[in-house]
């Protein structure tokens, strides 16, 4: 990837971060990157695999997890300072994409097994499949989340999941015909509250991106996973999993 592409993806996300709050447009954006505005949106998609705007949006949600996480200010509050005109736009899409209103979100910090089982995406008519794989970490023996979603970004509802207590093989039954990506996440051990801060490269979150595509047939789908260290180009990650591989880590040593 060219050196002068990277760095100015990067002004701009660091400039994202920094007034998430601010309504950033396109032109904005490109003037940072010293890009045309043309240029600018092609090749930061390029980058990131998303469009400036979605990566914002993305950004925005992490902010507002964060400050849910570690403030006591209201919902309202929060919902403007991360750049949103109507609370109640903010709670749908934030509870769209976290898995969790904000204020279960404050209250519970992480969705359950239960409730990723509950708001899994129909499956096709017809006959599903089964993926299957090893993961490859950075972090031994910590739990991996493997889910298979209909973008880039880890959020919302998953087509189909599976949680393992380490890397290794895996298996997510069930998996729908279509177009998807299979995404996991790990995190490093006493590192949890990593997941509420961009990634500073010190290797406390990983992260796997990769599209697959399940055919119609079904039967079994080999799909392996390499996890790498998430850096400030990939999108933020939505889903609340922090308790839910923290629970699984407890209940590994327990055992």
């Amino acid at each position: 990837m060219d050196d002068v592409i990277e760095r100015a993806v990067r002004r701009v996300i660091e400039e994202m971060q920094k007034n998430h709050g601010e309504q950033l447009t396109i032109d904005d954006m490109a003037r940072t990157a010293m890009f045309s505005k043309f240029h600018f949106s092609r090749v930061f998609q390029r980058v990131t695999g998303l469009s400036p705007g979605r990566f914002l949006a993305a950004v925005r949600l992490r902010e507002a997890k964060r400050l849910l996480a570690s403030t006591s200010l209201s919902i309202t509050h929060i919902s403007h300072q991360v750049g949103y005109s109507s609370v109640g736009t903010f709670s749908s899409r934030f509870t769209r994409s976290v898995g969790l209103s904000p204020s279960k979100y404050r209250q519970l910090m992480s969705v359950t097994e239960q409730d990723l089982a509950g708001a899994r995406t129909p499956a096709s008519a017809g006959p599903t499949t089964t993926l299957h794989g090893t993961v490859t970490s950075p972090l031994p023996d910590r739990p991996v989340f493997v889910g298979l979603f209909p973008g880039q970004i880890l959020e919302g509802r998953p087509a189909g999941y599976a949680l393992i207590r380490r890397p290794g093989p895996y298996i997510m039954e069930g998996a729908p015909q279509g177009h998807w990506y299979l995404i996991a996440q790990s995190v490093a051990e006493s590192r949890e509250d990593a997941v509420h801060h961009p990634p500073d490269g010190d290797g406390a979150l990983c992260i796997s991106r990769q599209p697959i595509t399940v055919g119609p047939g079904g039967g079994t789908l080999r799909a392996d996973i390499r996890l790498k260290p998430m850096s400030i180009l990939d999108p933020p990650v939505l889903l609340a999993l922090r308790d839910l591989l923290s629970a699984w880590d407890a209940e590994a040593r327990g055992r």
